[in-house]
């Protein structure tokens, strides 16, 4: 476990569990000592009972555990007991020598090494808010492109990871989880417009609310399961990206899927959650499509933080890695995933579309585009993180309505009001509940889509992300006090700028050869959604898997037992059927 991680740190909180439910064998009596077996005789009064002094080890709480159980209601308690932290990072990579990349006589690609068992193929992705953190860190005018340079020198570069340790394993690709944040746009758009290819029975029900915060889908699952049927169904992107790299690398080389390892650098604690889902597992895109313990898509997520200590370990300054670019990386194995993965322009994120990925902004844009002349109206709603969007038609009419709500305070507000109502038991009496309607009825919002995050502010000020009060930040600004509000907002507004530091986009998108086939384009905040279809469309087929289990998720309510009197017949079925999953 990281030595970062403390109750401290965890800012989330909401209510804790009356106890931990996780059922602990009673371990076999030990063996009488030999001291005791060398006594003839022992001397016991009438009425007393022997009594051995046993020690009983520490009670072993795994992360799957704690997904499978309710006793928690804060995702970051679970974080707490997980074993996702850079110390798990440096001792894959020194268990073996990496899997190596190699090109045959045909001009294909293959991999050496696999007669060793424990050989693994090591890649990585990073989010654009870790970069951002990194940057603002870093200082001297560092952009979040820079930054992300750094993070794929001390990942795979010769002065980074790969100069020491066992074996000088690095990764062989460090990728942007942009490009499949960009799929999730349009996946995330097409689904709240009707358009996506999931079965009538499957679709979210209206408000669709967004479902890449894990700490937001956590608490949903545990404390207010009427909601679940409004959660997106799209993948977030670290999921995605996760089996994107997976499926394909699986496929296209021939590589089982627990021989190819994927790290994840992301600015929130609560990914590790979402990372240990068995609903993002081979055993959903390989076998039938149903949740189980199979190789997870991502197998470890580190926060910002921890980047910082796993150059540490390895006594590496990252903050004097160079900030120039790297060479170039390996090419992947199939060049339309190469292009896209690693395109030749980084488009600018849109400051209208906020930190955390920029979901709402993106169904806003798509909206108007299909109503020209219309304007997006936006309302700002009890504080700044609650905010009413709007597309108007020239002639004054909404064609489109939805909001923002971020931070937990403002989550409770929001499902309080998508709580279905209660009849009466009294005759003629009102429905009782925060809809105020009947029963069955729709809840009271008026909303297609809403854009739902945990952290106050969005993804850049998750709590995995550096902080103004940390000691990293404290000596390279010199602080001789500790920082107070003013500067918590000055340095929240410096990552960020970082954030939206990035290029300025391309007239024309980057499209692959062959795929738009010479159609118009359209563009939505920069790029083709169809030539993102187009993509995803290619990756079912090379991998012969079908879209709806690559790209999709599911939900289950968790139901608590804390302090329930149940029979043992009751227990038992209801811990046979954890384990199929669930937070």
């Amino acid at each position: 476990m990281s030595a970062i991680l403390s109750t401290d740190d965890l800012n989330d909180f909401i209510s804790p569990g009356v106890a931990c439910i996780k059922p602990v064998e009673t371990l076999p009596a030990a063996a009488p000592s030999s001291e005791t077996q060398s006594l003839e005789h022992e001397v016991i009064l009438d009425g007393q009972q022997q009594q051995q002094q046993q020690t009983t080890g520490p009670a072993q709480i795994s992360l799957t555990d704690c997904l499978a159980c309710s006793g928690c209601v804060t995702s970051a308690e679970a974080v707490l007991v997980s074993l996702q932290s850079h110390n798990e990072v440096l001792s894959v990579l020194d268990s073996a020598p990496a899997l190596r990349l190699i090109q045959t006589s045909d001009g294909k690609h293959a991999v050496s090494g696999l007669e060793d068992p424990s050989a693994k193929l090591f890649v990585a992705s990073v989010s654009p808010q870790t970069r951002a953190s990194l940057a603002a860190a870093c200082g001297g005018g560092v952009t979040e492109q820079q930054a992300g340079w750094m993070i794929e020198q001390l990942l795979a570069g010769e002065r980074g990871l790969a100069a020491g340790g066992k074996y000088g394993n690095g990764f062989t690709w460090v990728v942007d989880t942009n490009t499949a944040r960009e799929a999730c746009l349009v996946l995330g758009s097409d689904e709240v417009l009707g358009q996506g290819g999931l079965r009538p029975s499957d679709t979210p029900t209206p408000p669709i609310l967004t479902s890449s915060c894990p700490g937001w889908v956590c608490y949903a699952e545990k404390t207010h399961p009427y909601v679940l049927p409004h959660l997106s169904r799209v993948k977030s992107p670290q999921a995605l990206m996760g089996t994107l790299l997976k499926t394909t690398l699986s496929r296209v080389l021939g590589v089982p899927p627990d021989r190819i390892w994927h790290l994840a650098v992301m600015p929130c604690f609560d990914k590790k959650l979402e990372a240990s889902r068995e609903e993002l597992t081979d055993a959903v895109w390989g076998g039938e499509g149903k949740p189980g313990r199979g190789v997870r898509d991502v197998d470890c997520v580190i926060t910002t933080k921890e980047i910082l200590m796993l150059a540490e370990s390895r006594a590496i300054d990252f903050f004097s890695m160079s900030k120039s670019a790297p060479k170039q990386q390996p090419a992947f194995p199939d060049s339309i995933i190469q292009r896209f993965l690693f395109p030749t322009q980084r488009r600018k994120q849109p400051r209208d579309a906020g930190t955390s990925g920029g979901n709402l902004h993106f169904i806003l844009r798509d909206v108007q585009s299909r109503h020209p002349g219309s304007r997006i109206q936006m309302t700002r709603g009890r504080n700044a993180d609650v905010i009413e969007f709007a597309v108007i038609k020239p002639s004054g009419e909404a064609v489109f309505k939805a909001a923002r709500y971020y931070g937990f305070r403002n989550i409770q507000n929001l499902v309080r009001k998508l709580k279905p109502a209660r009849p009466s038991r009294m005759p003629g009496g009102k429905p009782i509940g925060g809809a105020r309607k009947p029963a069955g009825k729709p809840a009271g919002l008026e909303y297609a889509y809403v854009e739902v995050m945990a952290c106050p502010g969005g993804c850049t000020n998750g709590g995995g992300q550096i902080k103004i009060d940390d000691q990293v930040i404290a000596d390279r600004k010199a602080f001789v006090e500790k920082p107070g509000l003013d500067e918590q907002k000055a340095w929240a507004a410096e990552v960020d700028e970082a954030y939206f530091s990035a290029d300025e986009p391309d007239s024309t998108p980057d499209l692959v050869a062959g795929i738009d086939d010479g159609r118009p384009i359209e563009l939505v905040t920069g790029f083709s959604p169809s030539h993102i279809r187009d993509i995803l469309a290619h990756w079912s087929d090379i991998t012969g898997i079908q879209m709806d289990k690559l790209v999709y998720t599911s939900y289950r309510e968790v139901v608590s037992d804390v302090g329930k009197r149940i029979s043992d017949t009751e227990r038992v079925v209801q811990l046979a059927g954890k384990i199929g999953g669930g937070w």
